[in-house]
């Protein structure tokens, strides 16, 4: 069964002036775990260099899809970002690029490779 919450996305890098993706609550995404292992932590980044951090509270246990809002303080971001994983156990997903504005719907997967 899946689960759906919805949570605030609070990146924590503001120094990153990035072109915008729009209004605040305008723009979300899912994303499924797909692993047995919980996602402890989601970042985002536009050059793959600086790297900020989603809050998912506790994180996204496996098998469960989430739907996640970009803050306001995301407004004047680019809709093209890399986003990665950290699971429990310590792995860290590849980094995959991600269109922000299109497939709203469609979940970014995270899962056994």
């Amino acid at each position: 069964m899946l689960t759906i919450h919805t949570i605030r996305a609070a990146f924590a890098c503001a120094a990153l002036a990035l072109p915008s993706i729009g209004l605040a609550g305008q723009w979300y995404f899912n994303v499924t775990n797909d692993t047995e292992s919980r996602i402890t932590k989601l970042e985002v980044s536009e050059n793959k260099k600086d790297w900020g951090n989603f809050d998912i509270g506790r994180g996204i246990d496996g098998g469960d899809t989430v739907k996640l809002e970009w803050d306001s303080s995301t407004d004047s971001e680019s809709c093209d970002q890399w986003i990665r994983a950290t699971f429990s156990d310590g792995s860290k997903s590849p980094a995959t690029k991600q269109n922000f504005c299109a497939d709203l719907d469609n979940p970014i997967v995270f899962g056994e490779e």
